[in-house]
């Protein structure tokens, strides 16, 4: 990617941002002259930026991860604190935000450390406006995904826990539990020596090609739905951050460039091209393997 082309990126996703916060913040409460959505998405980014100072003059990606799930556990926490009497569901959509936050983050802070690197980064964290770019857009991921909670969490609409509640923490539990059983059967099979080089296909995996981002989307609609009641108005825009997850791992970072790289690698394999053939991407074709 060109400089020009990354800078002009920055100035788009810093616009979405600006967007999503305005909407956010407008039923929202305030701390200090702003609403505390605003506050949250300043620190989502500065995160990023300062973090990425260090990063770029020691290119290195180890951090990026864990700087993410820490941005969440960040803003959940400024949101919880400053919005000073959380009620029933603010507590319960904290507390779904910092599990996953703090799993994922030990997770894949775990992965890159064992791994040595991150192929993603192999090019870009040699090119400063393409590596600021991806810091600036995890801002806007934690900012976007964790939207709709943090605009429940800090909203004047206090809500007492219902069925909204229960659907929503079965939908977010059930979706957190698919990604945490199929990231650690890909954990256990790449450990294995006798599958160095392979790829994997056995368990969740044999059911659709990228089973954890199927939990990761799952377990965001079941924030939104936790989250609906406390919503209003403009804040109900925020409710875009499960279709804003699907989007961002089925379009852009996430499924497209692993399938390109297991392409890369197995392309032209028999059995990679039969399990390509025959699996889904995302959703399981459950009914018909039972055929």
């Amino acid at each position: 990617m060109s400089a020009a082309r990354a800078f002009a990126s920055i100035i788009l996703t810093l616009v979405a941002a600006i967007i999503i916060t305005i909407c956010g913040g407008v039923s929202g409460k305030y701390w200090a002259g702003l609403p505390i959505f605003a506050w949250c998405s300043i620190v989502a980014f500065a995160i990023q930026w300062l973090v990425f100072i260090p990063a770029w003059f020691s290119h290195s990606e180890k951090f990026f991860d864990l700087t993410g799930s820490l941005s969440f556990i960040a803003i959940v926490i400024m949101a919880l604190v400053t919005t000073g009497d959380p009620d029933p569901r603010a507590y319960l959509l904290g507390g779904m935000v910092l599990v996953w936050a703090t799993r994922l983050g030990t997770f894949l802070f775990t992965r890159v450390r064992t791994a040595g690197s991150d192929s993603r980064f192999d090019e870009m964290k040699y090119r400063l406006p393409s590596f600021l770019l991806t810091w600036t857009l995890q801002g806007l991921w934690v900012l976007m995904t964790g939207a709709s909670a943090i605009a429940a969490i800090t909203s004047h609409n206090p809500t007492t826990l219902d069925g909204f509640a229960a659907v929503g923490l079965i939908i977010w539990a059930g979706g957190l539990t698919l990604e945490i059983t199929a990231d650690e059967q890909k954990r256990r099979f790449r450990k294995s020596l006798e599958n160095r080089g392979r790829f994997i296909r056995s368990g969740l995996w044999s059911l659709c090609r990228h089973p954890n981002y199927l939990g990761e989307i799952t377990l965001w609609l079941g924030v939104s739905v936790v989250a609906l009641p406390a919503l209003s108005s403009w804040a109900l825009i925020t409710l875009i951050s499960p279709i804003f997850v699907w989007i961002l791992l089925t379009k852009i970072s996430g499924i497209p460039m692993l399938e390109a790289a297991a392409d890369h690698k197995w392309g032209g394999d028999p059995e990679y091209e039969a399990y390509k053939a025959s699996t889904p991407r995302l959703l399981p074709k459950i009914s018909k393997r039972a055929n």
